[in-house]
């Protein structure tokens, strides 16, 4: 199939740990440049392979050294389809040279704030849209309380009315978890329950990002 722009390709440091999701611009940017190896996901070796050598892999594999044990392509396949070429889209890149996760800290918003409670309201746990949920101080601001995530929780627009400007014990409410700062990375995050690419589940560890 020809390969849509919207198309996403997993990005690896060099020590093999998941830093990011590009568009396939991006992606083969960075591997013609040479700024990263493209990673065979169709068999188990998951080998590495430079700019060169996925160019010229096209809808022939069966050069590679151990054609057995390669998967067929299938509908989940992408490619670019160039005047001579067939090319395909790599699932999942490694960087040459980079070796950190991201160091600075999820920013504090509406929207990761209900990323990191999953969209549920922490008094009642219904799971609701955005637009039906609100941000509540769980110390109100007139207590003391501070605008953060140790304090601030995902709250349905009903039990928001309910506990009002009181503590949640005040109100007779309970909080499902204390709130706390994401430990996760958010394009990792965003990926839990969604659909995306199977081949990149032998990268990520989507368990652990849910903590």
């Amino acid at each position: 199939m020809n390969v849509q722009l919207d198309y996403k390709i997993l990005v690896l440091n060099r020590l093999w740990q998941a830093v990011n999701i590009v568009g396939v611009n991006r992606g083969f940017s960075l591997l013609l440049q040479d700024n990263a190896q493209a990673i065979y996901t169709r068999d188990n070796s998951f080998r590495l392979m430079n700019a060169h050598e996925w160019l010229n892999l096209g809808e022939n594999e069966s050069d590679l050294s151990s054609p057995p044990t390669s998967k067929p392509a299938t509908s989940a396949d992408r490619y670019i389809q160039t005047i001579q070429l067939k090319i395909l889209v790599p699932k999942v890149l490694l960087l040459r040279t980079y070796s950190s996760l991201p160091s600075h800290e999820v920013k504090f918003n509406r929207e990761n704030l209900f990323e990191r409670d999953g969209h549920r309201c922490q008094y009642c746990g219904n799971q609701l849209g955005a637009k039906f949920l609100n941000m509540d101080h769980v110390i109100p601001r007139d207590q003391g309380g501070k605008t953060s995530w140790e304090n601030i929780v995902t709250a349905c627009i009903k039990c928001n009315t309910r506990k009002a400007n009181r503590l949640p014990h005040q109100a007779n409410m309970h909080l499902i978890k204390k709130p706390e700062r994401p430990r996760w990375r958010p394009f990792i995050s965003s990926l839990i329950g969604q659909n995306y690419e199977p081949d990149w589940d032998h990268f990520l560890n989507l368990k652990k990002a849910a903590l």
